[in-house]
């Protein structure tokens, strides 16, 4: 029997077997009804999810990785020029992961906003793959480095920009909503499904670093070699793959149902909390105004005693009783205790959301100095020359490697030790331990620095290769940033999916991407004021062209240093954290919102 036909019954006692045929997180099927366990979601739509992301991930990195070579070599653009207008399109990107959950959680839905965003990426791409081909890579085997391309007029410049902010648009939009949309395929209230949705997310950040891999060293080889129209191609070619993929599964997915616009939402929430200001509170929480129902499917949130003068907005005063006799309603006077926790929710994320951006900080260091820093080392082998950006394939090879260690050995083994029921690490826990890793990263990277000045030429013109120490010795730094990716960045995608509420899961997700982007704005701020602050008296500052004149390695004692402040905030912010308690869960582990290692 079909779950709507059993919630539909109106009499008589439910059968078992019918009633847990249908999910219980409030998830509906292709087709708007209850979604049914046995046919839809779980891991048949999550393996495809996981695969269109690999693919994606492909395509987008085989644009990304190489983008700055490609302004200079192809479109002669200077280093600084083409440093800053990456730094654009990237930050660009998650400026539009903003777009995107947004128009997802207000409007669109997850699947309709990742089909939308997916078709515009395809179009950016072959756009892209088009005008290298027909123009931009002239002549042909150009943007190598040997061999300089010739000039081109505005308009070929301006499809160029047009192409690469499309694929800008459709990956940024596309890629907050379909971490979540694969975790609204396991139903969280199921206990077997709950742990599959846990591991979910590490085989996301698993796909999306081998699809990385792919591209930072096959295409990334093509490109540097100056097939930039076949890499391109093939970038096109994975992400179509990708969309074809995602829209095979169609009928297969499990969906919550959008909920309007937030920002309308909370506004209410302030506008009603601040019209009854001066009221006296009541000292009991089931006084608060509260809905029976609820049309969207999502589930209803439990009051909670944090942030008391937001429970204001659900105090029904003597002119709200009377509104409700007379059957009128004011959203901006009175607010239904579940959209105030809504309030309350994301201002308790906030500290622990502004903690992980000097993590970020220190996770952008891979792909800009740690290859400066390794293009200075010894690089080759015989007559074979490494580049230094291929050494990020240890950090991708140390991400697998833990994501397994974590899944098989380290969590059941915490599970053990822990008491009954407690389970292995909380999502708080494990972003810490990320942090404390991030901080052996930064040493052991200012170490290798260190050895890498006392056997460096400091007379150097053409400072690559300059230091005769390997640039294996590279390996333990790239190898922490990978371990440190799996505590935190998967701990983090878990942490903002579950303690968000329905209607704002992709907002949960963008915040990471945000977190990235913002990491990236404060490393180049700290970069200014470190260069502006030790160049003073005529010193060549800690981070100058000629590295062999600097100190790289007291710049990344200083993040090891920052990070440790940070992890001492974080601990105490983790501490102070309260999870969200949704109705309906089982049993909500307190322990969860405490940070006890």
């Amino acid at each position: 029997m079909d779950c709507l036909e059993v919630r539909k019954e109106k009499q008589g006692k439910f059968n078992e077997e019918q009633r847990l045929t249908c999910t219980k997180d409030g998830t509906i099927d292709w087709h708007g009804r209850p979604a049914v366990k046995a046919k839809s979601g779980q891991w048949t739509a999550g393996i495809i999810i996981l695969l269109n992301q690999g693919l994606a991930t492909l395509a987008f990195f085989g644009v990304g990785v190489n983008l700055v070579l490609f302004l200079t070599r192809v479109l002669g653009q200077n280093n600084a020029d083409a440093a800053n207008n990456v730094s654009k399109w990237t930050g660009t990107v998650y400026i539009f992961s903003l777009v995107g959950a947004f128009l997802s959680d207000s409007y669109w839905g997850r699947y309709k906003t990742c089909a939308i965003f997916q078709v515009i990426f395809v179009v950016g791409l072959v756009s892209l793959s088009l005008s290298s081909y027909l123009f931009l890579v002239r002549p042909r085997g150009c943007g190598n480095q040997e061999t300089p391309c010739g000039s081109h007029s505005g308009l070929e410049i301006t499809l160029f920009y047009l192409a690469i902010y499309l694929v800008a648009l459709g990956n940024g939009g596309y890629q907050p909503n379909i971490a979540t949309f694969g975790a609204d395929q396991f139903d969280e209230e199921d206990p077997k499904e709950g742990h599959s949705k846990v591991a979910f997310f590490s085989y996301f950040y698993l796909a999306m670093n081998l699809g990385s891999l792919f591209s930072n060293t096959i295409l990334g080889y093509f490109e540097d070699e100056g097939m930039w129209a076949l890499g391109f191609w093939v970038s096109a070619g994975s992400a179509f793959a990708a969309l074809v993929l995602f829209l095979a599964g169609t009928t297969r997915y499990r969906h919550f149902k959008p909920s309007g616009n937030p920002l309308f939402r909370f506004s209410q929430v302030l506008m009603a909390a601040t019209k009854k200001c001066s009221v006296d509170m009541p000292p009991d929480a089931d006084d608060l105004y509260d809905v029976d129902g609820n049309d969207s499917f999502n589930r209803k949130i439990l009051h909670t005693d944090e942030f008391k003068f937001l429970d204001r907005a659900a105090y029904m005063s003597t002119r709200d009783v009377d509104d409700q006799k007379k059957g009128t309603y004011s959203p901006w006077r009175l607010c239904p205790v579940t959209q105030v926790e809504e309030v309350k929710c994301i201002l308790r994320l906030m500290p622990i959301w502004l903690c992980t951006i000097i993590y970020s900080v220190v996770f952008t260091q891979m792909a800009s100095l740690f290859v400066e820093q390794g293009a200075a080392m010894k690089t080759t082998i015989s007559d074979f020359r490494i580049p230094a950006a291929s050494m990020s394939s240890f950090d991708i090879l140390s991400v697998a490697l833990f994501i397994f260690l974590y899944r098989r050995v380290l969590d059941p083994l915490v599970g053990r030790i822990r008491k009954k029921g407690a389970g292995g690490l909380t999502e708080l826990q494990r972003m810490g331990i990320g942090l404390v890793i991030a901080i052996l990263a930064m040493i052991s990277a200012g170490i290798v620095e260190c050895y890498r000045l006392k056997y460096a030429d400091k007379d150097c013109r053409h400072c690559e290769g300059s230091s005769s120490l390997s640039i294996f010795w590279q390996v333990p730094q790239y190898a922490f940033i990978g371990a440190s990716e799996v505590f935190m960045y998967v701990g983090q995608l878990e942490f903002f999916n579950a303690q968000t509420p329905d209607g704002l899961k992709s907002f949960g997700s963008a915040l990471c991407m945000t977190s990235i982007s913002l990491g990236n704005y404060v490393s180049s701020l700290l970069v200014t004021m470190v260069m502006k602050i030790s160049t003073e008296d005529h010193m060549p500052g800690w981070i100058p062209g000629n590295l062999n004149k600097g100190h790289l390695d007291r710049f990344y004692f200083l993040l090891a240093g920052l990070t440790t402040i940070d992890l001492v905030v974080y601990v105490a912010c983790a501490r102070w954290y309260k999870n969200i308690k949704l109705e309906g869960k089982t049993a909500e582990i307190e322990d969860h919102g405490s940070y006890k290692v």
